[in-house]
């Protein structure tokens, strides 16, 4: 795991394919996805949201419920697609009963596009992805309410009269402010407005070259950057954070594929987020 600072948010994580994809968000007290290890990291986050079951996004689960007990920590919250949920009870009972330890835990089955709390003023929503198994993404929001521009000459005593009488003094604003794909075909794209208007987003782009052409890559699931390159003029985050590369590549290798095929007015908007 490593620290990493994308426009203005501190996260530790790391994210290779077939090995384990875990983004923490320490300040915000949540993690998108949950690879295995990595305990300390882990220990003072309470939500973990969850993509989807294959091992590299969700192994880490057992270890946490159980680490935070042992600990004698908050009962962690995992939310995830709901045809995870009666498999990963079966696989805690039986870890459990070997470890002759019971430990609390949480699991949320999640639902595209409601609503579920997070700390103070943020919130997020799923939407749907494209991937071999039931998946989904995730958007964290910030909520926050300013006092109508009609009101601002308003005395304390008409407002306080306002919301005596159940008027609605607020303004309302939802700013997407993080957007994570998990693995997925292209067409999460199309999935939701929101998404593309987020401040960072982080993308999937496992296969970066013609070692996998774009159709290998779907058939298992996956996006290729050949397909990413058009669509950045699409999306309007601040950021565009790549994870989640194949592990054939070296670093230095996805260094010199990106610097050769991001287009030049992209080049400070795209960020490889890479493990050494």
């Amino acid at each position: 795991m490593e620290n990493y600072t994308v426009a203005g948010f501190k996260i530790i994580g790391k994210s290779v394919a077939g090995i384990g994809t875990s983004l923490i968000f320490p300040e915000m007290d949540f993690c998108f996805d949950v690879a295995q290890g990595a305990s300390k990291y882990y220990m003072p986050i309470n939500h973990f949201l969850v993509s989807h079951g294959h091992m590299d996004h969700a192994a880490g689960i057992p270890f946490i419920a159980s680490q935070k007990s042992l600990n004698r920590l908050k009962e962690p919250v995992f939310y995830m697609p709901e045809n995870m949920i009666e498999p990963l009870t079966s696989i805690m009972r039986l870890w459990m009963k070997i470890e002759d330890h019971e430990y609390p835990f949480k699991f949320v089955p999640i639902e595209a596009d409601r609503e579920y709390p997070l700390k103070g003023d943020l919130f997020f929503k799923p939407f749907p992805t494209v991937h071999r198994i039931p998946s989904f993404g995730y958007t964290v929001f910030r909520r926050s309410r300013k006092l109508k521009a009609s009101l601002a000459d308003a005395s304390q005593d008409e407002i306080i009269d306002l919301r005596k009488k159940g008027t609605d003094i607020h303004d309302v604003s939802e700013v997407p402010l993080l957007s994570f794909t998990g693995d997925t075909k292209i067409e999460f794209l199309e999935s939701r407005p929101w998404v593309l208007k987020s401040k960072v987003l982080f993308v999937e782009a496992t296969y970066i070259d013609d070692r996998k052409t774009v159709e290998e890559a779907r058939t298992w699931g996956h996006i290729h950057l050949d397909e990413v390159i058009p669509n950045l003029s699409r999306l309007e985050c601040e950021k565009i954070v790549l994870i989640h590369f194949s592990s054939r590549y070296s670093r230095a290798e996805i260094h010199e594929i990106l610097d050769k095929k991001i287009p030049p007015e992209h080049k400070d908007r795209v960020v490889a987020l890479i493990p050494d």
